[in-house]
């Protein structure tokens, strides 16, 4: 039999474990659909109709039944006839964090914007597999990554008209690779606002770095392995090459765009929570736990938080904000009472 190469062979694996977790998605699917049903014994809230037509569901389980299928864009986005309007001048761009998709991350975010007005678009990047339906995509090189967001921002300008877009990502896609994007690839002359949810900014899954660095051999093994199979993971870990390039003077202000970051406290990811904190002109830290205590969102949170959402529509129409509300939000299923 002939040995693969022991690089092909880990990316096998990581393939391998990545369709594993697909099917895992797939069996749980099915029982959270049914517990998501009208008169279901769950104690999650059904989806919101408060905000229009389309209904905005602030729970996680959407984006484990949407994830099954990646390449179909959330409900709101990607209506390439949309025209921004007087209102609402730029399309909103969202930008999806590592290991999910389009699908998963903004099953709440892009009918939550779009029933506000906003042409709203979606797209996946950093599939480091062949197959275009995996649910597990952003876990490649995060520079060819920017390469496919600028395409895709390219893209929108031209359809809609517009002459800037607003940037909206959780994770890395609110941190490391837009800034990368505005500010490598000359991003920041065709964005007018980034709004980063959980913003990555060179500390995700810094455990790694002490792996590497704490376990003789089998650490530097893994770490290896990762930088050459799922390069984004390795790219946000502090000190890396990426990191270095982007944030040389840690997280700034970048001249000509509006920057928000929308943070908890109790974020498990990017840690200390702090280096999600932007410093600099045109920047605005928006701290969810400010006077809300009762917010206990982490970093997963807050992609599916209707509190994180309220913000965010704020930072996008700042001339028709409103106070953000104090209610409870459970860390990790934010839909949970």
């Amino acid at each position: 039999m002939t040995r693969l190469p022991r690089g092909r062979r880990i990316a096998a694996a990581l393939v391998g474990a990545a369709a594993s977790v697909g099917l895992v998605l797939g069996a749980a699917a099915p029982a959270a659909a049914q517990s998501a049903q009208p008169g279901s014994t769950s104690s999650v809230s059904p989806p919101n109709t408060e905000y229009g037509p389309l209904p905005v569901p602030f729970d996680f389980r959407a984006g484990v039944v949407a994830s099954l299928n990646p390449e179909v864009p959330p409900p709101g986005a990607n209506d390439f006839h949309c025209k921004p309007t007087a209102e609402n001048p730029r399309p909103v761009v969202m930008v999806n964090p590592t290991f999910t998709t389009q699908a998963f991350a903004w099953q709440a975010g892009a009918p939550f914007l779009k029933n506000d007005g906003f042409c709203v678009f979606t797209f996946n990047h950093g599939n480091i597999t062949p197959f275009p339906g995996m649910p597990l995509q952003a876990l490649g090189d995060i520079r060819q990554a920017g390469q496919t967001l600028s395409a895709f921002v390219d893209r929108v300008l031209a359809e809609t008209g517009a002459t800037e877009v607003d940037l909206v990502g959780h994770s890395q896609g609110g941190g490391v690779l837009p800034d990368y994007y505005l500010k490598v690839l000359g991003g920041a002359d065709k964005v007018h606002t980034k709004v980063g949810i959980s913003p990555s900014t060179q500390t995700t899954l810094s455990e790694l770095v002490y792996l590497r660095t704490l376990i003789p051999r089998l650490g530097p093994a893994v770490y290896g392995s990762l930088e050459n199979t799922a390069p984004a993971l390795t790219q946000q870990a502090q000190g890396s090459d990426l990191a270095r390039e982007v944030y040389p003077e840690g997280a700034v202000g970048i001249p000509g765009v509006q920057l928000y970051s929308v943070y908890s406290e109790y974020d498990e990811a990017v840690t200390p929570f702090t280096r999600q904190i932007y410093s600099g002109e045109g920047v605005t830290n928006i701290h969810l736990q400010d006077g809300c205590a009762e917010d206990l969102s982490e970093h997963i949170a807050t992609m599916y938080s209707e509190r994180t959402w309220l913000h965010v529509r704020n930072a996008l129409a700042p001339n028709r904000a409103e106070p953000v509300p104090c209610f409870p939000v459970a860390p990790f299923w934010p839909g949970v009472h």
